[in-house]
């Protein structure tokens, strides 16, 4: 591994309801501290101040580190004093990619500090999984979310418009071929490394869905233990898609559990989620200032 990072146990427990942990039990808090993306996948429209809209790259505002720690204590107090579920989950999930962002790991060192019985979660697209991996490892991230959406550069160039890396920006099957070479190379090593691992991907009808299943097979190879397979949201340069109905999205997922355990529970939240999984906190009521007189 070119990290040089030993093998370690493989993290197979977890509270974390994306990973089959109990929804009722299990609240999470994804902290919207990193905006900056180095690449633009055709599906992605990133809008601010949009709080009707679910789904993911959107958020309310951007947080700094300092905030974010602020606004889980605000969420566990708050989820405690209503004696329901727990807030047992930190996860940073953009609205950008939490690789390309700094900021990401000066978060889950406060958190860590302030919060250490939580369990920390990333979501990333792949590009700088493997050369993070050390930073990763040192901030004591539980569980890797990794979004792969196309297995050959074919393809991939008609979900991916550019990717950006070390100062260059690349198009075309060109820039498609290196972005999953990096994920690959990347999933392997984390896995090696011992996270517990699961795969977005985003099914898009005509576009990618014949590779989905031969996705599911590569990357149990490379050591991944969960898929989620998600309906594409038409916006973008998909704005024109039919979005795959219930029905088709159930059948990929049954064909896929055949190769790979699928998540089913996943609601494409936003990056600044907070509460249960499909009951989320209303965060501008909850940090709504407290009027005097």
């Amino acid at each position: 591994m070119a990290t040089g990072c030993p093998m370690m146990k493989m993290k197979t427990e977890t509270d974390h309801p994306c990973f089959g942990g109990d929804h009722s039990k299990a609240g999470r808090i994804h902290l919207p501290v990193a905006p900056g993306c180095n690449i633009k996948c055709g599906f992605c429209e990133r809008k601010f101040d949009c709080a009707n809209e679910s789904r993911p790259g959107v958020t309310s505002k951007i947080l700094t580190p300092e905030q974010a720690v602020e606004r889980v204590r605000l969420v566990k107090g708050h989820m405690e004093s209503q004696g329901g579920a727990q807030l047992k989950v930190v996860g940073i999930a953009g609205p950008g990619d939490p690789l390309a962002n700094p900021k990401t790991f000066e978060t889950f060192r406060l958190v860590r500090e302030n919060f250490p019985g939580m369990t920390l979660c990333l979501s990333t697209n792949g590009l700088l999984l493997e050369e993070k991996l050390p930073d990763i490892l040192a901030a004591n991230v539980h569980s890797l979310t990794v979004t792969i959406n196309a297995l050959t550069a074919e393809t991939g160039e008609k979900v991916y418009e550019w990717i950006h890396y070390q100062g260059q920006r690349f198009n075309g099957a060109r820039a498609a071929g290196f972005l999953i070479d990096k994920q690959f190379s990347g999933l392997k090593a984390a896995a090696k490394a011992g996270l517990m691992i699961k795969i977005n991907h985003v099914y898009i009808p005509g576009v990618n869905d014949h590779e989905t299943l031969d996705l599911a097979v590569r990357v149990r190879e490379l050591g991944a233990q969960m898929m989620n397979i998600m309906p594409v949201i038409p916006v973008g340069r998909f704005a024109n898609i039919e979005k795959p109905s219930a029905a088709t999205m159930e059948m990929v997922r049954n064909q896929a559990e055949l190769i790979l355990s699928q998540a089913r529970h996943c609601k494409q939240c936003r990056a600044d989620a907070a509460g249960v999984v499909g009951q989320d906190i209303n965060l501008e009521a909850l940090e709504a200032p407290r009027w005097v007189g």
